[in-house]
């Protein structure tokens, strides 16, 4: 029995160390690839990018129109795993915003503008 609880206590341990050795993401940015800043996209099914940011587990993407200081709408705010997000967009001026996560931290938003014709 002591050596089925030993097992378990270091089982436990194991696991739970990989809380505090969870890698600090905190300085580091998510580059932003597409839309580009101040970009003009054609209306429709717009295609969001960005490069990994190793050991981050998700990313926040939001994006809100005409922009986050003055935002008469937050069309999406979502939690992804990929580097990759479609939305369908209208006519119209938009910001978009993208954070990396893991289970300890995050980074910064880093943020573009464009423009939906």
């Amino acid at each position: 029995m002591k050596k089925k609880l030993i097992y378990f206590a270091v089982l436990l341990l194991f696991y739970n160390c990989e809380v505090f050795f969870e890698e600090d993401i905190s300085n580091e940015q998510v580059l932003l690839l597409a839309p580009s800043n101040n970009s003009e996209v054609v209306a429709g099914s717009i295609q969001f990018n960005w490069q990994e940011v190793l050991e981050a587990t998700d990313y926040q993407i939001q994006i809100a129109t005409p922009d986050f200081e003055q935002a008469s709408q937050i069309v999406l705010d979502s939690i992804v795993t990929n580097t990759i997000y479609t939305k369908d967009l209208e006519v119209g001026a938009y910001q978009w915003r993208i954070k990396a996560s893991n289970s300890g931290y995050s980074t910064g938003y880093q943020t573009n503008s464009f423009s939906v014709n």
